[in-house]
């Protein structure tokens, strides 16, 4: 690409903060200032603006607009949960890509308080109380399996009883295309409250993909409840229906990104076959030097038609627990 010298004419600005009197007016000094990566949070702020605006003005259709989350389950475990919550609360994003985690921390927190914790802590001794670190929260047995377990198993049960009552099948039949996105609504319906993800996601029926439901305590209650009921299963292929469905049809297609693994990739994946995605904001703290797909720009996605080419689109290398509040705080208001 040819350079022209006199396309460089915006000067950088220093931070004047007598003007900055909101988050709103601080991301506007951020575009003006400049400095690596403020510069690309402003930006990744005014992409995000376009996907929501996009999808209000399509009245929330997918079939119009589909807007994209993904993330991992480690943010669940912080207060950074409250910026899915709200963002599902206000339907900003019309489908979710995530991991087993989230289910455990999501309907965790909504029994029982996790802790503030340490980084430097001893894990052995830790241990010994029975309390779990997860970076710098702690995570009691008490507030965590002993909830999860006390829970979820009834509330399978009560699933299963409904689906007998609703459907009239029995065996295998019975499970035929109850997928995690099933299995999300029916526990948001049952075992949240309005602190919760999985409650809005019911709420609004915005579908919550887990491809990954075997790896997490959640998981773990599905294989117990199978041991009593043989006949169990997950319709995880479900799952990559209902995303088939939504891509193939989706007239615009965005993303927000928060890491990467399963969830980023499911997103990705599926934007492929509709020609790539339209517009995406990713996250992450990873190098791009390992190759792996969390350290792999977006830049790389257009390589394998996973986004367009002209799609606008940001990396931003920081701290969600940190870049999502701010987000959050100037996007939701």
């Amino acid at each position: 690409m040819a350079i022209n010298p006199d396309d460089f004419d915006e000067p950088v600005e220093d931070y004047n903060f007598d003007e900055i009197k909101s988050v709103t007016s601080l991301f506007d000094s951020m575009s003006n200032a400049g400095g690596f990566t403020a510069t690309k949070l402003a930006r990744a702020k005014d992409l995000l603006k376009l996907q929501f605006e996009q999808l209000e003005k399509e009245n929330y259709d997918p079939k119009k607009c589909l807007n994209w989350i993904s993330f991992p389950a480690c943010l669940c475990a912080t207060g950074t949960r409250g910026f899915f919550v709200e963002a599902l609360k206000q339907k900003k994003f019309n489908v979710v890509s995530t991991t087993c985690g989230t289910l455990d921390h999501d309907i965790a927190r909504t029994h029982k308080d996790y802790l503030h914790g340490e980084f430097e802590l001893d894990d052995i001794e830790l241990g010994e109380y029975g309390l779990n670190r997860l970076g710098n929260v702690i995570v009691p047995n008490s507030s965590y399996g002993e909830i999860i377990e006390k829970v979820v198993l009834p509330a399978l049960e009560d699933i299963r009883n409904e689906r007998i009552k609703q459907t009239g099948l029995s065996g295998t039949e019975l499970w035929k295309g109850f997928g995690t996105v099933e299995l999300c609504w029916e526990l948001g319906n049952r075992v949240c409250n309005e602190k919760s993800i999985l409650f809005w996601a019911a709420k609004h029926q915005i579908p919550i993909v887990i491809p990954g439901i075997t790896d997490g305590s959640i998981g773990a209650q599905l294989f117990m409840f199978r041991q009593k009921y043989p006949d169990f299963w997950i319709d995880i292929l479900a799952d990559e229906q209902k995303m088939s469905d939504l891509t193939w049809v989706a007239e615009s297609s965005n993303a927000l990104m928060v890491g990467g693994g399963i969830s980023k990739h499911h997103v990705i994946w599926w934007n492929q076959y509709r020609g790539g995605l339209d517009n995406a904001v990713y996250i992450t703290t990873a190098p791009e030097f390992d190759g792996s797909l969390s350290g792999a720009r977006l830049r790389e996605a257009i390589s394998w038609g996973k986004m367009r080419p002209e799609a606008p689109n940001i990396c931003v290398e920081g701290d969600a627990s940190v870049l999502l509040p701010l987000l959050g705080a100037a996007l939701f208001n």
